[in-house]
Parts: structure tokens; sequence; C-alpha cells
């Protein structure tokens, strides 16, 4: 086999290895030398420098050569991109050893040793007085959440369950329908208003989630806040979507 010179500064080639199942595409200077070159695949494959053979296969997938000259440069071999280096491990390592993620030892902290810890984000959180850690802040958003479900239970409380009613939410047309539920839910705070309507214009059948709070037709039912309500002589529209 004849060695060629080449002019091209680097060299693009695909990394194997018997410890790895993988394979990867690195960019190298051919002015390394092969120990230099060794160096740094040990951080690629995991295995030590001085545990290494190396094997140099060509685009084709064919057997080159072996690179075992330490103090040879790594363009002195017909390296070309494209080409394999595969790397054989003689430290006793077995295949896949260094890609099991559950043999490396997790590093844990207890929760009081990390909030003695004055470099971490809590410890910022706490000094900045931010997020949770403002007093004051969450002491109003409370205040102004019980504020809000006082509000919401009043406007429930003048909301008869069987009365009919009016529905006018924010990007809707009005829609018709009997009150079937009024109180607290389980998928989300606060009151709710449980609407059988007229027409198949709602979402559910009175269940959401698995639990069930009214009985109707699916598409009929739906879940609102009392501020939208108006209760009142609302007699049915037909709307005609039964026919549709």
């Amino acid at each position: 086999m004849e060695v060629t010179g080449v002019s091209a500064p680097t060299v693009t080639v695909f990394i194997s290895s018997s410890l790895n199942t993988f394979r990867s595409e690195k960019r190298y200077s051919r002015s390394l030398t092969i120990a230099e070159f060794k160096c740094k695949l040990e951080l690629l494959v995991g295995s030590p420098a001085s545990c290494m053979e190396l094997e140099l296969y060509g685009v084709d997938d064919k057997f080159y050569s072996k690179l075992d000259q330490e103090d040879a440069l790594l363009g002195s071999y017909p390296v070309d991109d494209g080409c394999r280096i595969h790397v054989i491990d003689h430290s006793g390592a077995r295949l896949g050893e260094y890609e099991d993620v559950s043999r490396v030892e997790k590093y844990t902290i207890s929760q009081e040793a990390y909030d003695q810890r004055q470099d971490t984000v809590r410890s910022f959180l706490k000094r900045s007085k931010l997020g949770r850690y403002n007093e004051e802040e969450r002491a109003q958003q409370e205040a102004e959440a019980a504020q809000r479900l006082a509000e919401e239970k009043a406007q429930a409380s003048s909301i008869p369950v069987g009365s009919r009613c009016e529905v006018r939410a924010a990007g809707q047309s009005p829609r018709r329908g009997t009150i079937m539920y009024v109180g607290l839910t389980d998928f989300k705070p606060g009151y709710w208003i449980g609407v059988r309507y007229d027409e198949p214009l709602g979402k559910n059948d009175g269940s959401v989630n698995g639990k069930r709070y009214f009985e109707c037709q699916a598409k009929y039912g739906a879940f609102v806040k009392p501020a939208v309500v108006t209760v009142g002589d609302f007699p049915e529209e037909d709307y005609g979507l039964d026919e549709m």
C-alpha cells in the first residue's frame, strides 16, 4: 500500500469503538501524532489512550491498516474524509459499559443541606424575596383569590338549579339552556354552573374527567362561570342544529 501526501489540513472521519455501539463523526487535524490523536479519543470512547489499538477502514469499510506508530502523523496514513477509525480497547472494560447511565453514581443532597447552601436558585429567591418567598405578594394573591371565590359564591347562590338561563361568554353567541349544577368542582377551582343547552353547543355530557355532575346528552353540557349566566324566562330556541 502506497502512502501519499495530502494537502488538506483536516480530515473528517467516523470513530467506532469496541466499547460502544454508536459511531461519531469528527474532524481532526492531520498534523496530530497518533499519540496525541489517542488522547483526543479518550473522552469520546472512554478508553485510556495507553490501552487503545487503532484500525483504519476505508470509505467502503474495508480494512486499510493499523495506526500503530505513536510518533507518526495522522496525515501520514491514507486517511480520507469518510474513512472509519476503529478503537479496540484493551483495558478490560465491557461493551456498553460507558453507555449504561444506571451504573453512574448519582449525587444526592438532603433538603436541609441544600437549604444551607448560598449558591442555589432557592437561596437567590429567598434573598431576593421572589416567587413563593415573597410573603407580601403571596398574601396579596391569596387575599385576591379568596375575594374572587367569595364573589363567585355570592353570584352562584342566586342561580337555582332547574332555572332557565342564557349564557353570554366572551367570543360566543348567546346560548340558552337549563341550570343543572351549581357549586365547586374537582376539575378547576372556584364555583361553576353546569348548563344543559337546548342545542348541542356544549363540550360534554355533564361529566368531566370521569366524574358526573349532571345528566344530559353528549355535546349538550357545559360548565361556565356564574358571571356569564343570566337567569330568567328564556324560552327554548331551535337553532336547527339537530338537522345538520
